[in-house]
């Protein structure tokens, strides 16, 4: 079983991302599995996975428009967030989104291209879980959360900014 990082832990992950082939179809999957459609998908006939045996999730491509899908899927258990390439941070935003104006309170992961080097800013907007990508460690990458002791924006996490911030008096 896979092993991602999860609120600064690593745990297996039950899981599956469910990803369209050439044809524009979803691989099959056991009624019973976790799963994580895309956005497209679960919009196309909600009350489908909803009523599935096994939990539903949702992936978002980083050009996704949430606009009105953003309420919609606020309920649900868990949403992904796709980052195909490391170079592409539109992510970072739908994750704040989620977070701050849709008021996403479930499991916020990040898939696709993530790597340590990630992991300080997205845990700064809002995500709380990492699909580290094929070929790195995960065990290793999990030092990536606390790699600075302090940042100088505000953020998710931390709304005051560090000049904001009280320290105890020396």
């Amino acid at each position: 079983m896979p092993r991602i990082i999860k609120d600064g832990q690593l745990v297996d992950d039950r899981w599956i991302v469910l990803r369209r082939g050439e044809l524009g179809e979803l691989p099959p999957c056991a009624d019973d599995d976790d799963v994580i459609v895309p956005l497209d998908a679960w919009l196309a006939d909600p009350a489908f996975w909803s009523d599935r045996p096994g939990r539903c999730g949702v992936w978002l491509a980083p050009d996704a428009d949430l606009g009105p899908a953003g309420a919609l899927v606020a309920g649900l258990p868990l949403l992904a967030v796709d980052f195909p390439v490391f170079t592409d941070g539109r992510g970072y935003s739908i994750g704040r989104l989620l977070r701050e104006r849709y008021n996403f309170d479930g499991e916020l992961r990040a898939i696709g291209d993530v790597g340590r080097d990630q992991l300080q800013l997205l845990w700064q907007v809002g995500f709380n879980a990492f699909v580290i990508k094929a070929g790195q460690d995960v065990a290793q990458s999990l030092a990536g959360l606390d790699c600075f002791s302090e940042h100088y924006q505000g953020n998710y996490r931390d709304p005051q900014p560090l000049f904001k911030r009280s320290r105890p008096a020396t």
